[in-house]
């Protein structure tokens, strides 16, 4: 039997196999298997927060995770791209909150120039290759700038190891959709199915993992 202090080791375990064998079985090119595998990773991660009482925080967690797997299924077809856009930005707009939520709105000017600088640039690297997907796009990089925003801003008003970790995921976050934009927009590039995915299953699993250590210790 595997007991509550185990489970988070053992979950995550079984998050790095499927994880692993999802990326090998879409760099070889067996799309059945990879198709399978993708969203059980996320579901995989998501359980983590299944053995949790009913908390505010790790409800509003579990939601944004939930659109997230709905953006892994969509996107996993490409005429479905622009609604996997718009189930993952509906899951920041639910990371943020849940942020907010539980630590307050933080205003600090110095991580909304450097996020909001970043994402204005990079956008405007883009621009020029994203036809109709602009506005969308656009849209996109504003929420998850907000989000990441505020995931920094919980590790700013606390330096406990779990926001430590949503600090890190945020950024990951955003790194993992800045790499899926250049290769869809810019160009493909090499073992850029590793870097994606491999970078997005790390941040929401830190996300997970974090939300797991917040709450079992307000309720401990």
């Amino acid at each position: 039997m595997v007991t509550p202090l185990k489970r988070p080791v053992f979950i995550n375990l079984l998050c790095l196999v499927s994880a692993s064998l999802a990326i090998y079985f879409e760099m070889s090119g067996k799309r059945e298997i990879y198709i399978f595998l993708k969203p059980l990773t996320t579901i995989l991660i998501m359980s983590h927060l299944f053995f949790l009482s009913n908390a505010s925080f790790r409800n509003g967690i579990l939601a944004a995770l939930f659109f997230c797997l709905v953006g892994d299924a969509l996107l996993l077809f490409e005429g479905y791209f622009v609604y996997g856009l718009a189930a993952f930005l509906v899951g920041h707009v639910l990371f943020a909150l849940a942020f907010i939520r539980h630590k307050g709105f933080y205003l600090h000017w110095g991580s909304f120039v450097a996020l909001f600088g970043i994402a204005t640039a990079l956008f405007f690297w883009l621009k020029p290759d994203l036809g109709t997907f602009m506005v969308p796009v656009a849209l996109y990089v504003l929420v998850i700038s907000f989000m990441a925003w505020q995931g920094i801003g919980t590790f700013l008003r606390d330096k406990g190891k779990a926001y430590q970790w949503i600090a890190l995921a945020v950024l990951l976050f955003m790194f993992s959709d800045t790499m899926i934009a250049i290769a869809k927009f810019k160009s493909p590039f090499y073992l850029s199915g590793l870097v994606i995915l491999g970078t997005y299953w790390l941040s929401i699993a830190l996300i997970s993992n974090a939300t797991y250590h917040i709450v079992a210790k307000q309720k401990g």
